[in-house]
């Protein structure tokens, strides 16, 4: 029979693995009594884990949630997992970074030696655009908050700015985007989805009643949140930005298409592809296709054709 502290951390692997557990099969997978078990049980309550005894034929135990986290179980993967999510933490926008640099603390002081050499071999720097001023952040709680009414299907009463009317809507998704938290929901006095800035939203308590989840535009949230961004209609199609045209390049499409984020690239040849691509404005797609060194053909529209003369016009101005 293994020792009882062997026993206990076996014991309380096998609990995290499922929900229920009979006695018997315990007994049988810890080659221990069950009369064994129910004191290795004991034990492990006084220690503060909240394990819970059901009835029936099968009857056996259940780890339950408790009042109180008490010490966790890793393997090897988990721990490195949690290690690494921490450690890319303070990237989410979500206003716990201290707290996530506390808790890598925490869970690198009590992992092996082999593991925490491979944590602190991953050096991770978050480097973010550089911004005229910090995007505002949402507060932990706020996110608690927001994402709540999610799980639970509750309209969510809210202010959106300060000089906004209270408004009223059925919240879908909590979504990340650009470092920036957002909230995808069915506005119920506009009637049509929005995405709203978690930052900008104060949340007036009690919530309304449950609702039915609407089909989201797109058939998935990833879809209709880039669709919003690149200023299409959120229904996942190639509408994309208000601008968008068709050029033939002079380079290969295995060079073009690490640049292209939203775009579509299509090999031509060894030496030429086709790229369409979409933009806020003709002058500024100009000036993106135009930043790949290589020839240029317009296919269209015309307003694109267009912009390169304008461009031309300046760059030769600029050259005098």
């Amino acid at each position: 029979m293994p020792k009882t502290s062997a026993r206990l951390l076996a014991l309380l692997s096998l609990l995290q693995t499922r929900r229920d557990w009979p006695g018997a099969l315990l007994a049988e997978r810890l080659e221990v009594s069950p009369r064994t078990v129910r004191r290795d049980i004991d034990r492990l309550r006084e220690l503060g884990y909240p394990i819970a005894t059901f009835k029936g034929p099968d009857g056996g135990y259940r780890l339950d949630s408790g009042t109180r986290l008490p010490p966790l179980l890793f393997d090897d993967e988990q721990a490195v997992a949690l290690a690494v999510a921490l450690r890319t933490a303070v990237t989410g926008g979500a206003g716990i970074e201290e707290a996530a640099a506390r808790a890598l603390t925490t869970v690198r002081q009590v992992m092996p030696a082999r593991l925490r050499h491979r944590i602190d071999t991953l050096q991770v720097t978050a480097v973010e655009r550089p911004e005229s001023r910090p995007a505002p952040q949402a507060g932990h709680e706020l996110i608690m908050v927001l994402g709540a009414a999610v799980h639970a299907r509750e309209v969510l009463r809210f202010d959106y700015g300060p000089q906004s009317s209270p408004r009223r809507a059925e919240p879908h998704h909590l979504v990340t985007w650009g470092g920036r938290w957002y909230l995808v929901a069915w506005d119920l006095d506009r009637e049509d989805w929005r995405t709203f800035r978690a930052d900008r939203i104060v949340p007036r308590l009690p919530a309304g009643p449950r609702f039915a989840p609407r089909e989201l535009p797109g058939g998935t949230v990833t879809a209709f949140v880039t669709g919003r961004f690149l200023g299409a209609d959120g229904s996942g199609g190639s509408g994309g930005r208000p601008c968008r045209g068709e050029v033939i390049l002079g380079l290969p499409a295995a060079e073009v298409s690490p640049y292209v984020r939203d775009g579509v690239v299509e090999e031509l040849g060894p030496d030429r592809c086709r790229l369409v691509l979409g933009s806020w404005s003709w002058t500024g797609l100009a000036s993106a296709v135009g930043r790949f060194d290589a020839d240029i053909e317009v296919v269209g529209p015309a307003e694109l054709k267009d912009a390169f003369a304008r461009l031309a016009r300046r760059f030769a101005a600029a050259s005098a």
